[in-house]
């Protein structure tokens, strides 16, 4: 077994942001939304026996529902993993949930299976951040509190390179399909494939070098109890670390408007400033590329400065972004220029916030051996912050048939997160 902050553990770790991050960038930003747009577009679609007269906002609502039942789950199970030392099975079992139901997506042909569409992706959705729940918890496994900023950069940083690569492959199918004999469309529904076989395939590299069994406790009968036992234990101890606890809170804060603004971007690029697929898809990656330069930048700065003053700049960059995007409508000259920088200013601070957040968190965790519990906290915390999120965005959609409030409405979550992280206090690991 290799040792704890040893190289090669190290990146086998990280590199299953390589496997998994291509669902984050072609299917929950870039490919899938944009097809799901042009499928649905000027359509009344039918779901459940419910008429649907604006199809983004199902789709809103649609992965609502998914970040729920992750964050209903991820507890129990993170319980159950930590007490019984099965977090890789539980990693497994989610990775390959999520690659085979992006597969799946083939099938989404039409608005006649826009059923397929929509549980499929819930599917892939519960799969990819059911399997980051148990992944984010063997961070403070592999790696010492000192090198853990620079190793979850790792992570993101490998993450983006990865994703772009097939992100590029994906685009030439969908921009030149007879090239390859087949429509834009097939070339669409082939890349969902490609993802879910990068995904599961990558992953193995991951899987096999990560240790399979932390606390080696025989399961008893009764170890599903035992992981509600687990969570009401680290339910009562977080409230005895106030720093952690409010740590928690201005992380659900931020949570609420980055992951909105990545998983609906390109459809408020594409509904409300009516921009092509293809300007779509550049500033994409070109927020992917910038992501890089930012979160190993960023990396730095928090070794500098300290997590804090680094977090605290990159919310105000939000704040800025979310404002901008307010201000944009299709009918202003350039409006494509203003959009990619936007992308560019998003990309600089996009990897830096999940990296500094995920590795400020594990630095204020007390001395446990349950970290999957601990880490699901956080993953929780997270999973509602999109509920709330997609919801607020999808409803606001509905109620002012324009996007633009709704970005607007992210940017106050942000200001609230970034008054909250001026008031902690600085810790050991943590200034």
């Amino acid at each position: 077994m290799l040792k704890k902050g040893s190289k090669k553990l190290i990146n086998a770790w990280s590199f299953y942001d390589w496997a998994n991050s291509v669902y984050s960038l072609v299917i929950s930003t870039a490919v899938f939304p944009l097809y799901y747009s042009a499928i649905t577009k000027d359509e009344t679609v039918v779901f459940l026996g419910t008429e649907w007269a604006h199809p983004d906002s199902l789709y809103s609502y649609a992965l609502s529902f998914s970040f729920l039942i992750v964050a209903m789950c991820s507890p129990i199970l993170s319980g159950i993993a930590d007490y019984t030392g099965n977090k890789k099975k539980f990693m497994q079992f989610f990775c390959y949930l999520g690659s085979i139901s992006v597969m799946c997506l083939f099938f989404f042909k039409g608005v006649e299976t826009i059923w397929v569409g929509i549980i499929c992706s819930m599917l892939a959705s519960i799969g990819f951040w059911g399997s980051l729940v148990f992944y984010n918890a063997y961070l403070p496994e592999v790696a010492y509190p000192e090198q853990q900023d620079a190793v979850s950069a790792k992570g993101f940083i490998y993450g983006y390179i990865g994703s772009v690569i097939l992100l590029v492959i994906n685009l030439i199918m969908i921009q030149m399909p007879d090239t390859f004999g087949i429509t834009a469309g097939l070339a669409s529904r082939i890349s969902f494939v490609m993802v879910g076989l990068w995904w599961m395939g990558f992953a193995q590299v991951t899987f096999a070098r990560l240790p399979a069994n932390k606390t080696y406790q025989k399961p008893k009968k009764d170890y599903i109890w035992k992981g509600f036992k687990e969570l009401k234990t680290v339910l009562a101890e977080i409230k005895d670390y106030p720093t952690l606890k409010r740590f928690l809170i201005a992380f659900f804060l931020l949570s609420v408007g980055v992951q909105t603004i990545i998983l609906l971007a390109t459809i408020f690029g594409s509904k409300e400033l009516g921009l092509e697929t293809i300007s779509l898809i550049i500033t994409v990656l070109l927020i992917q590329l910038v992501a890089i330069v930012g979160a190993a930048v960023f990396s730095r700065v928090s070794k500098r400065f300290g997590n804090l003053k680094a977090l605290k700049i990159t919310i105000s960059i939000w704040i800025v972004v979310c404002f901008c995007a307010f201000l944009l409508h299709k009918d202003m000259p350039n409006v494509s220029l203003y959009f990619y920088g936007l992308g560019g200013l998003l990309g600089l601070v996009l990897g830096a916030i999940q990296s500094l957040t995920r590795s400020t968190y594990s630095k204020l965790l007390p001395e446990t051996n349950d970290h999957a519990t601990y880490f699901s906290f956080y993953d929780v915390t997270e999973k509602i912050a999109i509920v709330l999120g997609t919801f607020v965005f999808g409803f606001l959609i509905y109620l002012t048939d324009s996007m633009q409030w709704s970005v607007l409405c992210l940017g106050l979550f942000f200001l609230a997160s970034l008054i909250i992280i001026s008031t902690l206090k600085k810790t050991k690991y943590v200034r």
